[in-house]
């Protein structure tokens, strides 16, 4: 332990020790002034808590908003006079006269010449919890593929209340033992200490990714390297200690880390200032151990490691994290399965992510993705055929099988695993519980796609209630001609000119928009239907239309109607929800391939004797 007062450090550890089975001491804001000394804990390598020295220099109290105030004080001792406040050092608590004054949470911005910080009144941490009142979320962004460095900023940045600074400007402080110039001077200058994020296991592209979305909405990318579990403490979690809140766990990691403040029964306070400041949250809460100090003329920081689950944190607030001891919450659960049969290949990737309609799409997508580039190096040109399931409780499951070539294929992949859980989570419906998902992935050396280039029936006449064996040639990427068949039946009713579309899922969407025909559900189980029904890329798509107008009446479509009952339901208030369709879909059907197939063909059929 590097040196500092003995006698100061034996009667704190004291007040700590005495604090876990009774209420910590605490002394009210009111009573800070500046000249005061006091102590506070922090790891700054390993778990073994160390002591450092606090000088008050006194109390901004700023006017605007919640009217929180904030305790400026100078620190010493350990390796402080080199690194500087150091990140990863939030919420260590701050003690004196042996009571709690509040968390080291604050700095003064990039390259300060003396470890000056700002402390959050205990008081307010307290306070904070006790409402646990509900906070406006902001809506998420929609979630769009590829994920690009600029998107993940600007999705992390809308979505996340920001953290900002004590005060605006000099005017909005007050102060209590500075003189107002020095006030105002420092309470423009205060910034909540940077949280690390530990990440790893991510592929350079993913982690850069995150690193740059997280170093431009105020948190710290912490350097990666392999997660190493801290080994089981016997000994309670106790003030100072370092600690995790987890989004991601298994062969990928995403925490952020800090300090433990104070722990009173099962409840623990942590940080002093905001995680994502998301209000009501469900995170891990873990041990956590400091590999090493990273010293920086800018800021310095823990490096650290994630260890066990404790607990869960549970409140996201202005002034720290809160949460209690226990179980962790549950978490949803990814198993990616990659294989390459030509090369006997065969992988397993497994990791958890957090249950919350922002964070679950983005790492689920980036964790896929992660795996998908880490493992595809070495593999070249490639196609992958992906089955995904989606379980989800008390609801059918989301399923599909699809195959990805050419450009961008596992980009899109990732998309197609991750997309349907952004849009469950973010449902207007009722809330949902993911129980897991399942990716298998199987990759084939070369590319597999298609082009559809003509099609036709062999029928010399067409006739009502006939069935019509129709042919689709596509020619696939090295130029062979597959010919695949379906048979299409003929309406009873039908008369004149039908029309033919074969199409692949990008046209057939299109299609489905144009003429307002994509499924509108109106609850949770009929939209699990509509996903499970989203086109997919190794499909061919048949549709026999007329041009005998229809419509769309409260989601139902309503083909061939005749110009007298479309003038009645048009007339009628009831029908407000009515789409005048300018063709008839008379019927669908589709064939699946081995292929990502493209294109699209039209053939014009006339039924006789209708």
């Amino acid at each position: 332990m590097r040196p500092f007062a003995p006698l100061v450090r034996i009667s704190l550890i004291a007040v700590v020790v005495a604090g876990l089975s009774a209420a910590t001491p605490r002394m009210p804001i009111d009573e800070v002034r500046a000249g005061m000394t006091g102590v506070g804990l922090t790891v700054f390598e390993g778990t073994t808590r160390e002591e450092f020295g606090v000088e008050i220099l006194g109390v901004l109290r700023n006017v605007m908003g919640p009217r929180r105030d904030i305790i400026v004080a100078r620190l010493s001792g350990g390796p402080l006079a080199e690194t500087g406040v150091i990140q990863g050092m939030s919420g260590s608590p701050v003690y004196v006269d042996g009571r709690l004054i509040g968390a080291v949470s604050y700095a003064l911005g990039s390259f300060p010449k003396e470890p000056i910080t700002g402390i959050t009144p205990i008081g307010e941490m307290i306070a904070a919890d006790g409402s646990r009142t509900q906070v406006a979320r902001l809506e998420p962004e929609p979630f769009h593929v590829p994920v690009t460095a600029q998107t993940l900023t600007d999705v992390v940045r809308r979505s996340v209340l920001q953290t900002q600074p004590f005060a605006l400007q000099p005017s909005d402080v007050r102060t209590v033992g500075l003189t107002r110039t020095d006030g105002g001077r420092l309470g423009t200058l205060l910034r909540p200490i940077a949280t690390p994020v530990v990440l790893n296991g991510f592929a350079p592209e993913i982690h850069d990714l995150w690193a740059s979305a997280f170093t431009t909405t105020g948190f710290a990318a912490a350097i990666g390297g392999a997660q190493v579990a801290t080994p089981t403490v016997a000994s309670p979690l106790q003030p100072g200690d370092p600690i995790g809140a987890v989004l991601i766990r298994g062969d990928l990691t995403m925490a952020g880390t800090g300090t433990v403040t104070m722990v009173e029964s099962d409840r623990v306070y942590a940080f002093g200032h905001p995680f994502y400041n998301l209000g009501p949250v469900s995170f891990p809460m873990t041990r956590a151990s400091v590999t090493t100090l990273l010293p920086s003329l800018a800021i310095s920081s823990k490096i650290a490691a994630i260890g066990e689950v404790v607990g869960t944190l549970d409140q996201d607030r202005a002034t720290g994290i809160f949460g209690t001891l226990g179980s962790g919450p549950p978490m949803i659960p990814v198993r990616v399965r990659l294989s390459a049969p030509e090369r006997n290949v065969a992988e397993t990737f497994d990791f958890e992510v957090i249950e919350d309609r922002l964070f679950s799409p983005l790492l689920t997508y980036t964790g896929v993705l992660s795996t998908f580039i880490s493992w595809t190096r070495g593999l070249g040109v490639a196609t992958y055929t992906v089955t995904s399931t989606t379980r989800v409780r008390d609801h059918a499951d989301i399923s599909f099988q699809d195959v990805y070539s050419g450009e961008s294929a596992f980009i899109r992949a990732a998309g197609a695993v991750a997309g349907p859980l952004a849009t469950l989570l973010n449902n207007d419906f009722a809330s949902i519980d993911v129980d897991s998902i399942e990716v298998d992935i199987t990759s084939i050396e070369e590319t597999r796609t298609a082009t559809i280039e003509r099609i036709w029936i062999e029928a010399p006449r067409v006739r009502p209630g006939d069935m019509v064996l129709l042919h689709v040639l596509v020619r696939s990427y090295r130029g062979t001609e597959l010919v695949e068949t379906i048979d299409v039946e003929i309406p009873r009713n039908a008369a004149g000119r039908l029309y033919v579309l074969v199409s692949d899922a990008t046209q057939m969407r299109l299609r489905e928009f144009q003429h307002g025909t994509s499924p509108r559900p109106d609850s949770v189980a009929q939209m699990i239907q509509a996903l499970n029904k989203t086109r997919r890329n190794n499909r061919l798509y048949v549709t026999l239309t007329s041009d005998q107008a229809g419509a769309v009446v409260q989601g139902a479509t309503m083909p061939s109607l005749p110009p007298s009952v479309l003038a009645v339901l048009e007339s009628d208030q009831s029908s407000s929800g009515l789409r005048r369709l300018q063709q008839a879909t008379l019927g669908e059907w589709q064939i699946q391939t081995s292929y990502a197939v493209s294109g699209s063909r039209t053939l014009a059929v006339t039924v006789e004797g209708g």
